[in-house]
């Protein structure tokens, strides 16, 4: 199993909204960064963990655990006209964005990222890079355990 970071706008798509979602199962839409797009169709699989973490907002921070449910598929959203992530250069036969079905897991106690970056345990961490803009990240397990377990108190 592999961990994650999954960033979204929590006015798009905030972990209470996967959490009151039909079968609290979500596609993870909207991607449209070539490489966050990789991760999505290459290497994400069905039982990963990732920090749900609104970005965009206030108090950007990890707000929850959500998991994999379905392997990548084609983002409906390239192929709708009226949708802000519409592209005209793919098609259905030739999709260029995909995405994964998360599940919600839990709701943790929210971890802002100015507290992330207070651990010199989390100094590696791909989010905490200058200049790291992906909407996905991969979380090595020394990070994750360490947030999990020192940070959010989950011990299982």
């Amino acid at each position: 199993m592999r961990h994650w970071l999954m960033k979204s706008e929590p006015d798009e798509v905030a972990i209470d909204d996967l959490e009151r979602a039909p079968g609290q199962r979500l596609p993870w839409f909207g991607v449209r960064n070539y490489q966050a797009r990789n991760f999505m169709r290459d290497q994400m699989q069905v039982g990963d963990r990732a920090f749900f973490y609104h970005s965009g907002c206030k108090l950007p921070g990890i707000a929850g655990i959500c998991e994999v449910s379905r392997t990548a598929f084609p983002d409906a959203t390239q192929f709708d006209r009226s949708s802000p992530y519409f592209d005209p250069k793919s098609s259905i036969t030739a999709p260029r964005w995909f995405n994964v079905e998360v599940r919600f897991v839990c709701k943790t106690p929210y971890i802002g990222l100015d507290a992330l970056r207070d651990h010199p345990q989390l100094a590696g961490m791909l989010l905490l890079r200058r200049g790291n803009r992906l909407s996905i990240t991969p979380v090595e397990a020394a990070h994750w355990h360490f947030i999990s377990r020192e940070l959010m108190g989950i011990t299982a």
